[in-house]
């Protein structure tokens, strides 16, 4: 039989949704491969109650629904995938959870937010075990492939191990760092993307999070003596994985 898989999304874009509906050329040899049962953004008839071999699941979790929602796909699932920077970090909606959350509801909503169910968004592994994660914003495609093909294959998929410097170098381009002076955190940000960003003269915004060992100590200094202030390194190394450098911040301070 083949894998049944369920791909489901909560607060997010459905960027990954659509990353693997793009699939345009493999998705024949990936519905001949697998058996995907549940997958609201493709179809409308699913089946929502039976176990699943793999969930793929995009988004945060920013409501009490979502995470009884997700605590139901881990209870299905034998394997739960993170897809995308939200899933796997808090995402951009994860940014202001420091802030406070009524003044915040107060001023998008007026005082209809304090009847919303909006609490701080969270990642995927703050309410459940994941076993493997695909980062990105969106994920990308070939990596979402080459995870396919790992778990088909009786393997997790694993994370890259090198930042987003090393596939610069491999490209042989310019540091945007050191010869344009762009706050680029590529140095501490996990590679897989091929340094898209840096490819088009973008810097790197870190949205797939900080590579294992990432010395964001030594990055901030050397962002700061480009000129650029400690406000705005923290925000940039925040954008996608606010609550994972919260954590890392408050056992600086412990």
């Amino acid at each position: 039989m083949k894998p049944r898989v369920g791909i489901f999304g909560l607060s997010g874009c459905w960027g990954e949704q659509i990353v693997i509906l793009n699939c345009e050329d493999q998705l024949l040899d990936l519905v001949g491969a697998i058996e995907i049962t549940d997958f609201l953004g493709a179809s409308s008839v699913n089946d929502e109650e039976s176990p699943l071999d793999l969930a793929f699941v995009e988004g945060s979790v920013g409501s009490a629904r979502e995470e009884a929602a997700l605590r139901r796909i881990r209870e299905r699932a034998a394997l739960v995938v993170a897809c995308g920077s939200c899933a796997c970090f808090g995402g951009v909606a994860a940014m202001r959870n420091g802030a406070g959350r009524a003044d915040l509801l107060s001023l998008v909503y007026g005082p209809a937010g304090a009847r919303y169910d909006a609490p701080p968004h969270r990642p995927l592994s703050d309410v459940v075990k994941v076993d493997a994660m695909l980062p990105g914003c969106p994920m990308d495609k070939e990596e979402f492939l080459r995870a396919v093909a790992c778990l088909l294959n009786g393997d997790r998929p694993q994370a890259t191990a090198y930042p987003v410097c090393a596939e610069c170098k491999m490209q042989d381009r310019d540091c945007l760092l050191i010869s344009a002076g762009l706050p680029c955190v590529g140095p501490v940000t996990a590679a897989g993307c091929g340094a898209l960003c840096p490819g088009y003269n973008v810097p790197c915004i870190g949205c797939r999070g900080l590579v294992d060992e990432a010395n964001r100590h030594s990055m901030k200094d050397v962002l700061a003596k480009s000129g650029f202030t400690e406000q705005e390194i923290l925000r940039r190394l925040r954008t996608f994985a606010a609550p994972v450098l919260d954590r890392l911040e408050q056992e600086d301070r412990a």
